[in-house]
């Protein structure tokens, strides 16, 4: 049996793309749960969906709620090399994640306070250190969530 390829949302506000697929995907992608998902896996996982509802949750403060509530209506985990079609951001995080996008074309500018996260406003790309606490500290994830409240992400209308 092949596993998914996806987790999340049919239409995500924001997809995260990364190399490794969790424990138990094939079991949770038909009923996507944030803690179903960390239950199952390691503190690594936890780390992971901790740092996408800290950057997607609609307010900054909450984004335990959200990650609880509404995490995966809003967003996706993509496992896959390429960029998916659809209208939300995509976020590649990771370095040796990002050369798996060999044939990915951007213009990546570096956020001003933080030279190791780049955004390509036109096609809607984020490109990140590898998601975990220790390369995405809370001072780094406000500074993305600064970047995208200037493209109105938290909105729910493109710029």
């Amino acid at each position: 049996m092949s596993q998914p390829d996806y987790l999340g949302s049919a239409n995500p506000r924001l997809v995260l793309y990364l190399p490794h697929r969790p424990n138990s995907l094939a079991e949770i992608a038909n009923a996507p749960c944030a803690n179903t998902l960390v239950a199952a896996n390691s503190n690594h996982w936890r780390k992971i969906v901790n740092l996408l509802a800290k950057i997607t949750s609609p307010v900054e403060d909450h984004w335990r709620e959200f990650r609880d509530a509404a995490l995966f209506r809003q967003t996706a985990l993509c496992f896959r090399p390429e960029l998916l079609m659809t209208d939300g951001w995509h976020w590649i995080g990771g370095k040796d994640n990002l050369q798996r996008f060999g044939a990915l074309h951007c213009n990546t500018q570096p956020l001003t306070e933080c030279a190791e996260v780049s955004i390509d406003i036109e096609k809607r790309l984020l490109l990140t250190p590898y998601p975990d606490y220790r390369q995405l500290s809370n001072k780094v994830v406000s500074q993305i969530r600064a970047a995208l409240v200037s493209q109105r992400f938290y909105s729910g209308s493109p710029s």
